[in-house]
C-alpha cells in the first residue's frame, strides 16, 4: 500500500502496522473470541513449550495457553512435546490480554464423566486405580474422578486384606453415578464375573465326560472339595478323592493345590461338573481276588473300629473287616477296642472275598491256634477238672475251666437224687467246683461237665439193695390223687399207686395216709433207666395175711379151724398190740 496515504507504516521488525493498531487488534481479538466459550472443549497442536506454560494452536485467531504442570509427572518428566495434539477445556477467556487459558485436567475429567455415563447406560468396563481404604470398601481413582468400591464388590470371594489392593489398577463396571454430587459406585466383582463367564463358555466347549483335566482346589468342605476347571467350579466328592478311606478332604488336599481330575458327570445346562481324583489312578480292587485268596495270612493296619468289628487296611484303598465274632476263639468280646486299637498292625487270615462288592472278610483268631482243637486231648471224657462258677442260669451253671473256656453243668447233671428247682439253691458265682468232663464238641465249641458223675449212681445199686419183693420203710414225702411217694432213703423215692394203697375204690390216698407218716411197703416193680420204684401196701398186707395163716396152722397142728376164725384171731391179736 502507499505509505504516503498514511494507512501503513513499517514497524521496527519490518511489519507494516496500521495506525491505531492497539485499539483495532483488541476489537479483532474479541471478534475471534466470540466463536469460543468458557467450558468448551477444544483440540489443538502444541507449538511452543516454555518453563511454565505450553502454547497450543487451537485453530482460531489466537493461540491458547495450558500450564506446563498439567503435563509434568511426579518425577518432573514432561509427557508431551511440540507437535503433539491434545484436548483441553477453555477455562477462561481474557479479551483484554488476548489470552485463552486452557485446562487439560478439567477436560479429561469432563471426558471421564461422559465415559462414566455411557458405560453405566451401555455396559462395559473402565480402568481405575485403588487409592484408599474406607469403612465398607475402597476409593478408586477413575481418570481424576473418585469412585467408591463396596467391600462386597471387590472380588468373587471375600477379601481378607484390602491393604494388598492399594495402589493397584483394575477394571471396573459402573453400577451407578451422580455427576452433580460427584458420586460414582463401581464393581470389580461384576467385571470378574463377566471374565469368568466368558472363560466358562470357552472351557465348556472342550469338555466331555471321561476327559482328564487340570484344576485348582478353591475350597474344601467336609463332604468334598470345589475345583476350578477353567472358570467352572466342579465338585470333587469325598468318596471320589482317594481309593483309601479318608474322613476329611483336608487329609489329602489343600486350597491352591493343582490337581489332575477326571470328569465323571457333565451337566451343560446347569454348568455343573462332578469330578474324580481317584479315577485318574488304577482301581486297587482290580486284582484283589488273585492277590488275597481265601486262607491267605497277612498283616494290615487297623483304620477304624465299630461296635461290630474292625476295619483293616491291606493296601491303599483296600480294606477288610474283622467281625467281632472272629476276634477270639474263647473270649467273649463286648467291643473290638478291648482287643485292637486304631493304628496298630494286626495279623489276620482271609476268610472270604467279594471283589464286586468290595468286601473282604478277615479273621483275627484264625491267625492263632484254636484251643478247641486241643481240648479233646487235654480234657478227655471222664477226666476231672476244677474251676470257678462263672455264671448261673435256670438250666445249669457255667464253670471256667481255663481262661476263655467255660463248661456247662446242666441241672440234670448236678445230682443223682436231689430234686433241684434252681441251681442257685446250691451254688453261687465264684464257688470253686470240681466236675467230670462228659463231652467236648469242638465244632460247636461246647464243653459239657457233670458234678453228680463224681460219685456212683445210687440207682445202679437199687436192684441189689431193693430187689423186687423186698420190704422197705420210709416217710411219706408227698400225697397226690394218683398215689403217695415214699422216701426210702435220701433222694430215693418209690411210688405207692392209689390202687396199691386204698382198700375201697371210692377212697382217696389222702384219706388213707398223710405227708410225713411212716409207712412200710413191698417193692413190686423196678425201672432203673427211668429211676422208678413201684411200691404196694396192699401186696404187703396180703403177704402178711398169708404168713399169719401159715403160722397159725403150723401152731394148731391138724385141728380144723375156719379161715374166718384165723382172721378174727389175727385182728384180735393186732388190736391188743
Amino acid at each position: 500500500m502507499d505509505k504516503e496515504k498514511g494507512h501503513f507504516q513499517e514497524n521496527p521488525e519490518g511489519r507494516p502496522e496500521k495506525e491505531g493498531e492497539e485499539e483495532s487488534f483488541e476489537a479483532l481479538f474479541k471478534e475471534s473470541l466470540s466463536e469460543l466459550s468458557e467450558g468448551e472443549t477444544v483440540k489443538g497442536e502444541i507449538v511452543k513449550i516454555t518453563s511454565d506454560s505450553i502454547l497450543l494452536d487451537i485453530g482460531y485467531k489466537s493461540d491458547a495457553i495450558i500450564p506446563v504442570a498439567e503435563f509434568t509427572g511426579p518425577d518432573g518428566t514432561l509427557s508431551v512435546k511440540v507437535g503433539d495434539k491434545v484436548s483441553a477445556i477453555i477455562e477462561k477467556l481474557e479479551g483484554k490480554n488476548g489470552l485463552v487459558l486452557l485446562s487439560r485436567t478439567k477436560a479429561a475429567k469432563m471426558m471421564i464423566w461422559d465415559d462414566i455415563a455411557r458405560l453405566c447406560d451401555e455396559g462395559g468396563f473402565i480402568d481405575g486405580k485403588v487409592t484408599g481404604k474406607v469403612k465398607g470398601g475402597l476409593f478408586v481413582d477413575i481418570g481424576g474422578v473418585q469412585a467408591f468400591l463396596p467391600g462386597s464388590q471387590i472380588d468373587l470371594k471375600p477379601v481378607k486384606n484390602m491393604d494388598e489392593l492399594l495402589g493397584k489398577t483394575f477394571q471396573f463396571k459402573v453400577l451407578n453415578y451422580n455427576k452433580k454430587a460427584e458420586n460414582v459406585v463401581v464393581s470389580r466383582r461384576a467385571y470378574l464375573e463377566g471374565v469368568r463367564e466368558k472363560q466358562r463358555e470357552k472351557t465348556l466347549e472342550g469338555l466331555h465326560e471321561g476327559a482328564t483335566v487340570q484344576g485348582i482346589v478353591k475350597n474344601i468342605m467336609d463332604y468334598g472339595a470345589f475345583v476350578d476347571i477353567g472358570g467352572i467350579d466342579g465338585l470333587l466328592h469325598l468318596n471320589d478323592i482317594s481309593w483309601k478311606r479318608i474322613a476329611n478332604p483336608a487329609e489329602v488336599l489343600k486350597v491352591g493345590d493343582k490337581i489332575t481330575v477326571r470328569i465323571l458327570r457333565l451337566d451343560l445346562a446347569n454348568k455343573k461338573l462332578s469330578l474324580g481324583l481317584k479315577q485318574t489312578t488304577d482301581d486297587p480292587w482290580k486284582d484283589v481276588a488273585s492277590k488275597y485268596p481265601v486262607g491267605t495270612r497277612l498283616k494290615g493296619k487297623v483304620v477304624n473300629l465299630t461296635d461290630f468289628g474292625a476295619f483293616v487296611e491291606l493296601e491303599g484303598g483296600v480294606e477288610g473287616m474283622i467281625h467281632i465274632s472272629e476276634m477270639s476263639w474263647t473270649k467273649k468280646i463286648k467291643h473290638p477296642s478291648s482287643i485292637l486299637s486304631v493304628g496298630e498292625m494286626a495279623d489276620a487270615v482271609v476268610l472270604d472275598i467279594d471283589a464286586s462288592s468290595r468286601k473282604i472278610a478277615l479273621g483275627l483268631k484264625q491267625a492263632g491256634p484254636n484251643p478247641w482243637d486241643l481240648l479233646e486231648n487235654k480234657y478227655p471224657a471222664g477226666s476231672r477238672v476244677k474251676g470257678k462258677v462263672k455264671s448261673i442260669t435256670d438250666f445249669g451253671i457255667f464253670i471256667e475251666v481255663e481262661e476263655g473256656i467255660d463248661g456247662l453243668v446242666h441241672m440234670s447233671d448236678i445230682s443223682w437224687t436231689k430234686k433241684i428247682k434252681q441251681p442257685s439253691e446250691l451254688f453261687k458265682k465264684g464257688d470253686e467246683v470240681e466236675a467230670v468232663v462228659l463231652n467236648v464238641d469242638k465244632e460247636k465249641e461246647k464243653l459239657s461237665l457233670g458234678i453228680k458223675q463224681l460219685s456212683k449212681d445210687p440207682w445202679a445199686e437199687i436192684p441189689s439193695r431193693y430187689p423186687k419183693g423186698s420190704i422197705v420203710s420210709g416217710k411219706v414225702s408227698s400225697v397226690t390223687d394218683f398215689g403217695a411217694f415214699l422216701e426210702i432213703e435220701e433222694g430215693i423215692e418209690g411210688l405207692i399207686h392209689a390202687s396199691e394203697l386204698v382198700k375201697e375204690k371210692e377212697q382217696k390216698p389222702s384219706e388213707v395216709v398223710k405227708e410225713g407218716e411212716i409207712l412200710t411197703a413191698k417193692v413190686i416193680g423196678l425201672d432203673i433207666p427211668e429211676k422208678k420204684i413201684s411200691l404196694s401196701v396192699k401186696s404187703l398186707e396180703k403177704d402178711e395175711e398169708k404168713a399169719a395163716i401159715k403160722e397159725f396152722f403150723q401152731k394148731q397142728g391138724s385141728g380144723k379151724t375156719s379161715l374166718g376164725d384165723v382172721l378174727k384171731d389175727k385182728l384180735n391179736n393186732s388190736g391188743k398190740e
